[in-house]
């Protein structure tokens, strides 16, 4: 499967070297998504030309104090991944439906020289 606007680093492609901040990608994609229940959000092309699926992964928020009512909402992971700097944008029409929200995020991101934008140049 592929994210959905969203291109990290590599770390495993044959022939190529590991680029800069993939490993520390890899280790917080694998951490916070093993075993996790996650929603799955198909764009307007389910699969890429290598026949991969192609989603937007939302995650539960985190749970609420007893006192506070449940929310309903989730979380979106392509964008955390930017936000960290784990990841920069990739928009590939037609599943552009987050794309200017994503930009956003890594601009913010880069500005603040989170993650990658503070150890890999542009």
């Amino acid at each position: 499967m592929r994210l959905i606007g969203v291109d990290t680093p590599e770390t495993v492609k044959p022939g190529e070297p590991v680029q800069c901040f993939g490993p520390q990608a890899s280790h917080f994609t694998k951490r916070r998504l093993e075993g996790e229940r996650v929603r799955l959000v198909f764009g307007a092309e389910r699969r890429d030309v290598y026949g991969r699926l192609l989603a937007y992964v939302y995650l539960p928020l985190p749970t609420l104090r007893s006192s506070q009512q449940p929310q309903s909402r989730k979380r979106l992971f392509n964008a955390e991944l930017v936000r960290r700097g784990l990841a920069r944008t990739l928009t590939i029409p037609p599943n552009d439906r987050f794309a200017p929200r994503l930009r956003r995020i890594e601009l913010a991101a880069a500005r603040a020289g989170r993650g990658l934008w503070s150890a890999c140049g542009p």
